[in-house]
């Protein structure tokens, strides 16, 4: 199988550390000719700055594109339209619209479209999820998450709910199997172009609901979420991975390997070129992130409650 990856800025160059460790990259495209160069020297592959070359001259089952948010929806439409398999970065595209004629793209052309929604892929979301299918700590009833730390250097061009809340966005949807019937939000700015902190509150059926905060404010980096379930309260640590549930009499803390996210997001992806039934993000559940995204930014600005029907 032959990958290529277009951008190698910030995020990036993790996603071509990993493709060149799995054997299967095979060019990197930036339209910064020297990192383009530097990466491509790095990892003894092809190196282009223009994507229109990379798909004339290169050949290639899947691509990857690690590029701002303004620029998704244009790349990933050249790339379905030559008939390659596309991961995109998170969010899919800055509009749900452009989102949803992506996503229709490539199902015309039997493609596979997904985008990177790490934490599926994270053990201790995994495990998690485990709990919750087999009803093991009862139902699941509500979901807190926390994120926050400095604003990443390489975000440009979106605010916080765009490039941190819609990590959590997804897995709440992921948890609860579920999609949002209302978004609540407040958000605002204090050191930064757009909004650099915000609180959502999504409203799932039968009155479940997952509250999600985050903020570029405080300098602590924090990465948690809990799950409160009838039976017992289940803390988990993006970061760490370690999980602790506590009952009534007692607390358990399950242990587990630690792994990497990302290795597995992209096997994952790789698998799934390859026609195997792996767990991906879907599309349509991909589009639907942004559609939340949105709502939450429309309440925030609004001060009102934002109500969804979503596939």
């Amino acid at each position: 199988m032959k990958i290529v990856q277009i951008g190698t800025g910030g995020w990036g160059k993790n996603h071509t550390r990993i493709l060149s460790q799995l054997g299967v990259l095979s060019a990197v495209c930036d339209t910064n000719a020297e990192r383009s160069k530097e990466y491509g020297e790095k990892y003894s592959v092809k190196h282009y700055n223009s994507l229109e070359d990379l798909i004339k001259f290169e050949e290639f089952d899947g691509a990857f594109v690690v590029t701002p948010t303004s620029t998704h929806t244009e790349i990933a439409t050249k790339l379905l339209e030559a008939k390659k398999h596309v991961f995109v970065e998170k969010p899919m595209t800055y509009k749900s619209e452009d989102g949803q004629k992506i996503a229709e793209l490539a199902k015309k052309n039997n493609l596979v479209l997904t985008c990177g929604y790490i934490e599926r892929f994270n053990p201790a979301v995994d495990n998690v999820k485990k709990f919750v299918k087999e009803k093991k700590y009862g139902e699941l009833v509500m979901l807190e998450f926390h994120r926050e730390n400095r604003m990443p250097l390489h975000i440009k061009d979106v605010g916080i709910i765009y490039d941190t809340s819609v990590h959590d966005i997804d897995t709440a949807n992921w948890l609860f199997d579920d999609m949002p019937q209302v978004v609540f939000a407040r958000s605002g700015r204090i050191n930064h172009e757009h909004e650099d902190f915000a609180s959502i509150m999504l409203g799932y059926k039968n009155d479940k609901v997952a509250i999600i905060s985050s903020n570029w404010i405080t300098p602590k980096r924090v990465r948690t979420f809990t799950a409160v379930c009838t039976d017992a309260i289940i803390t988990s640590d993006f970061i760490s991975q370690e999980i602790k549930i506590e009952k009534k009499e007692e607390t358990e803390i399950p242990r587990s390997d630690k792994q990497e996210p990302l290795l597995l997001e992209i096997q994952s992806f790789l698998g799934a070129i390859e026609g195997k039934n792996n767990l991906i993000v879907s599309s349509q559940q991909a589009v639907n992130v942004t559609k939340i995204a949105e709502a939450a930014l429309l309440s925030s600005q609004k001060g009102i409650p934002i109500y969804l029907d979503l596939k």
